[in-house]
């Protein structure tokens, strides 16, 4: 079967690929696992070259890999090309970086000499998905390169050209075959190569249908995994929060990636004192936001991903219509070509309704209003996810004390919940385990051998 990339602005299938055969896929594991015994060997300087000529050429070609990106999946072209930057700055960070992370830790004993010394562990599978088809893909890359280890990275189905560019790019940046490998294979089959005995660990970013089945598989096998699964990320706005700036981020939080970030802000959960006027300025600032081409710098808000996603967005908004919820602005699918839906925020939720223990994939806003803090930090709370959180108010002692309160991986004070390359990314609860990025994403896939060190008169 073929994969395909279709534009969710034009509905046009513009390439496709033939899914690799089982015995291409076994070559594949065959080439990362026998390069990995000469990677594991090189210096911090060679792995580092190799970063930078891959982030070079990701600049060289930003203008192009930033509309391929727009052409698969619908990101606003000027979001796509901060994306390639972010990329850059990913592969630069982890090659100029990595020695210092990387350096032994000394650990103090009695007698001789004790250190622990971080090293490979082997071919590592990544399962990618195709809301930040670069930046993820970078974040998941960089640091493992730099450890020593190899990737084979099954990219999502929807963004081939995008995969396809990234391992190409591996090629010119003078790569050796086997470092970087995209695998063109349908999710059924990526359980499966957790059994392979080449491949020593796995990380996805994904549903959390594909992170259980991926974590079992894992566990089966006895191999690290780092799962990142989504979220429901509450912004929580407090009575003394400056309305027009937390509303102007509100729009950015919520209407990122067109909605589709796992870390947007998702449940806006608003103190009473405040929620008229913050839903009022709101609905104003959803209501006027410009849809259309992605690759219109004017756009505001792109098409979703495909129609499934589209579909999904409809089926949970109307269920939630259908057991009481309200429609304050928006609700349908806009009358656009392409996978278009409207701005949309839904208010009166309750907490037997399904919307209400779902995550919202797109342009879709839960609006909630509780009496007081503590309210607002139980409802928080009162989810499976745990990705991120961000809190508004002028009180910095009081939001701090609020921030230990969260049951979430990162919690951002008076700005949505971002990813930056200094700061660790991750969650708890059902929204995974692990973390990427700043000095702890390279921590993950990493043998921490202890050396302990005596001379022979030495006594323990």
């Amino acid at each position: 079967m073929a994969i395909k990339s279709i534009n969710p602005y034009t509905l046009e299938i513009s390439k496709s690929y033939d899914e690799m055969t089982n015995k291409e896929i076994d070559e594949a594991v065959n080439v990362a696992y026998s390069t990995y015994q000469n990677w594991k060997k090189t210096t911090f300087e060679e792995r580092a070259a190799i970063l930078n000529n891959v982030g070079s050429i990701l600049r060289s070609k930003k203008n192009e890999l930033a509309r391929l990106i727009t052409l698969e999946m619908g990101k606003l072209i000027k979001q796509a090309e901060y994306e390639i930057d972010y990329a850059v700055s990913i592969f630069e960070y982890y090659a100029e970086n990595a020695k210092d992370f990387l350096a032994d830790e000394s650990l103090k004993v009695d007698v001789g000499e004790a250190f622990i010394k971080k090293s490979p562990i082997g071919v590592l599978l990544g399962v990618e998905p195709w809301n930040f088809p670069f930046y993820q893909v970078a974040r998941f890359a960089a640091p493992n390169i730099m450890i020593g280890n190899t990737i084979l990275l099954k990219h999502a189905s929807n963004v081939p050209q995008c995969a396809k560019a990234i391992e190409d790019i591996f090629k010119e940046a003078n790569a050796p075959e086997g470092l970087y490998t995209n695998l063109f294979i349908r999710g059924s089959k990526v359980t499966k190569l957790i059994a392979d005995k080449r491949i020593q660990g796995a990380s996805l970013t994904g549903s959390e249908k594909a992170g259980s089945e991926l974590a079992m598989m894992a566990g089966k096998y006895i191999k690290k995994s780092v799962l990142e699964l989504g979220g429901s990320d509450p912004f929580i706005v407090l009575e003394d929060a400056d309305i027009d700036r937390t509303v102007n981020l509100a729009i950015i939080g919520r209407t990122i990636n067109n909605g589709q970030s796992c870390i947007a802000a998702k449940r806006f959960i608003i103190v009473e004192k405040i929620a008229k006027e913050f839903l009022t300025k709101f609905k104003t600032k959803m209501s006027t936001l410009q849809l259309g081409d992605p690759m219109n710098m004017e756009t505001q808000l792109g098409p979703v991903s495909s129609e499934d996603a589209l579909n999904t967005l409809l089926n949970q908004v109307n269920k939630a219509v259908s057991e009481g919820a309200k429609i304050e602005i928006g609700g349908k699918r806009a009358n656009l070509k392409g996978f278009f839906m409207e701005p949309t925020i839904i208010s009166n939720i309750t907490s037997k309704m399904e919307i209400y223990k779902e995550e919202l994939f797109g342009p879709v806003a839960s609006f909630y209003v509780v009496q007081n803090e503590e309210e607002a930090i139980t409802l928080a709370n009162d989810t499976e996810f745990g990705l991120g959180c961000s809190i508004f108010t002028k009180n910095l002692e009081k939001a701090k004390k609020l921030a230990n309160q969260i049951d979430s991986g990162m919690v951002f004070i008076n700005h949505p919940t971002k990813s930056s390359i200094e700061l660790p990314f991750g969650g708890t609860k059902n929204s995974g385990y692990g973390r990427e990025l700043s000095p702890l994403g390279i921590d993950e896939f990493v043998n921490k051998k202890l050396i302990r060190v005596l001379t022979e008169e030495d006594k323990l």
